[in-house]
């Protein structure tokens, strides 16, 4: 299983970018899908979740109306649109897939990760 994220770089505060994941080796249907972020010196967090069929989707509140997940079960790829972006959302954005249910931010319950992507966001 492979999932290959693209899309990160540095933008200036207020800027935007679509991040992308492309999976292959996996029934990309079969899964949900999520996003999370680690910046320098702090944790991982979540940042939104995508179901399988793309009908239902999770945000954190950190970025709730300011970022859409989405994804394309045709070629095997989710997408993170990123508006609005602020200092804060430096980090590099992790993508993962998961078989259990309603999964969201609880990342132990994601089967697979992605490399990450990094997006920087200056001032």
């Amino acid at each position: 299983v492979q999932l290959q994220a693209s899309g990160g770089g540095s933008v200036q505060a207020g800027d935007s970018l679509r991040l992308s994941c492309a999976a292959s080796g996996l029934t990309f249907s079969n899964y949900d899908m999520g996003w999370f972020r680690q910046a320098p010196g702090k944790e991982r967090e979540y940042v939104a979740a995508i179901r399988w069929s793309g009908v239902s989707t999770n945000y954190a509140d950190s970025v709730k109306g300011r970022f859409t997940i989405s994804r394309n079960n045709v070629k095997n790829t989710v997408y993170l649109q990123m508006n609005s972006l602020r200092p804060e959302d430096t980090a590099i954005y992790y993508c993962a897939a998961t078989r259990w249910a309603n999964s969201d931010s609880y990342s132990d319950k994601y089967n697979y990760w992605g490399q990450g992507t990094l997006v920087t966001v200056s001032s």
